[in-house]
């Protein structure tokens, strides 16, 4: 499995959906939305679906293989 790749954050907690945006895994909000609603994204290993649950640094989140951490 591939390292995560770091993305910085002001702040934290993060919203995953803005978290998806920032890190470049969601076009837009709509797209974040979808993935989540699908079950495509992960934080931790766990399946997450609710948009707008919180991250924290170090977090694992991993979207069709593509892995990043808030920072």
């Amino acid at each position: 499995m591939t390292t995560p790749h770091d993305v910085p954050i002001r702040e934290e907690p993060i919203r995953i959906g803005q978290f998806l945006k920032l890190a470049n895994l969601a076009e837009d909000g709509g797209h974040a939305r979808e993935l989540l609603e699908s079950g495509l994204v992960t934080v931790n290993g766990e399946p997450e679906y609710r948009r707008g649950a919180q991250l924290h640094r170090g977090d694992v989140v991993t979207v069709d293989g593509h892995r990043a951490r808030p920072a």
